[in-house]
C-alpha cells in the first residue's frame, strides 16, 4: 500500500506498553501508511520515560515525552524529579509529561499528586519544555494550578490538556493561558455530543489530535487495541463536525503540534 498523501501527527500515545510488544514495528509501519509522520510517546513514570526514550532512539518518526503521571506519583520525589530532568534533555524529548491529577481512581492521595504536579510543572517552565496534562476529572483544580504558572493571555504555546473533557468556559480557560487541547478517540463515542460541539466551535489553531493508544480506540474499532494509525479516524470525525475537509484537519493540526513541539515543517521522510 502506498503511504498516504495526508500527513497527520498523533501527540499522545503509549508505545511502550506490553500491548504493543508482539509487532511494536508492524503498528508504527501501519500509522506511517496512514499518514502519520510523527508519533509522541508518553511516559507515565521514570521508567516509562526512560522506556519512550528508547523508543524515540530506535524509530526515527517516534518522539517522547517524560514524566510522571498522578496515579504513579505516589512515591515521588526529589530523585525522581531529577532524573526526569536529566531524561529531558534527551534531543527527541519534546515535552513535559503525562502530569496532572486524577480524582477519578483515588489511587495516589491528592497531596501526593499536587506535589508531584507542580513540581514538573515548574522543572518544565525552568527547561522551556511544554507540558502534556492529564486532567480526569479534576479540570477545576487543574485549571486553577495552571493558571498560577502561565500568564494569562500569553502568546505562546505552552501544552496541551490531554484528552480534554471539560466544557466551552474551560477550553477558553486554557487557551488564554496559551494550551491547546488534545481531541481523540472519545469525539467519536455516541455520548459524547458535548466534546463534539466544542469541537465544532473550537479555534482549529488551538486543536490537537491524538490517541492514547492502546487506550480509548475509536469507533468503529472500538473494543479493539487502538494504535496512531486510529488518529486518522479521529481527524476524520473532527473534519465531518466542523464540515471540513480531513486535509484541512491534518494540515492544521499537524502545524499546531510543529509549533507546540518546535519542529521544522519536514514531515515527509518519516520511516520506522
Amino acid at each position: 500500500m502506498p503511504p498516504s498523501p495526508i500527513r497527520l501527527v498523533d501527540t499522545h500515545c503509549h508505545l511502550d506498553w506490553d500491548k504493543f510488544d508482539a509487532d511494536r514495528e508492524e503498528i508504527i509501519r501501519r500509522a506511517i501508511d496512514a499518514g502519520v509522520t510523527r508519533m509522541v510517546t508518553v511516559g507515565v513514570s521514570v521508567a516509562s520515560s526512560r522506556m519512550a526514550i528508547e523508543l524515540a532512539d530506535q524509530y526515527e518518526p517516534v518522539y517522547a515525552a517524560v514524566g510522571v503521571h498522578p496515579n504513579d506519583a505516589g512515591g515521588f520525589d526529589g530523585n525522581s524529579l531529577s532524573e526526569i530532568r536529566a531524561l529531558a534533555q534527551h534531543p527527541k524529548v519534546v515535552a513535559i509529561g503525562e502530569i496532572g491529577l486524577d480524582n477519578y481512581w483515588q489511587t495516589v492521595t491528592q497531596e501526593a499528586q499536587s506535589s508531584a504536579f507542580e513540581a514538573q510543572l515548574d522543572l518544565a517552565l525552568d527547561i522551556a519544555k511544554p507540558v502534556i496534562i492529564h486532567s480526569r476529572s479534576a479540570i477545576d483544580e487543574v485549571m486553577s494550578v495552571l493558571a498560577h504558572r502561565f500568564t494569562q493571555h500569553a502568546t505562546r504555546s505552552t501544552g496541551i490538556l490531554h484528552a480534554f473533557s471539560g466544557n466551552l468556559s474551560a477550553a477558553q480557560r486554557a487557551f488564554e493561558c496559551g494550551f491547546l487541547i488534545g481531541v481523540g478517540g472519545p469525539v467519536t463515542f455516541k455520548r459524547s455530543e458535548s466534546l463534539r460541539e466544542l469541537v465544532r466551535s473550537a479555534p482549529l489553531d488551538r486543536v490537537m489530535i491524538e490517541t492514547d493508544a492502546p487506550f480509548l480506540t475509536p469507533e468503529p474499532r472500538r473494543g479493539r487495541r487502538n494504535e496512531p494509525a486510529c488518529v486518522r479516524l479521529v481527524a476524520e470525525r473532527i473534519a465531518l463536525e466542523r464540515r471540513a475537509s480531513v486535509e484541512e484537519i491534518a494540515e492544521q493540526t499537524t502545524a499546531n503540534a510543529a509549533r507546540l513541539f518546535g519542529w521544522t515543517s519536514d514531515y515527509d521522510t518519516a520511516t520506522p
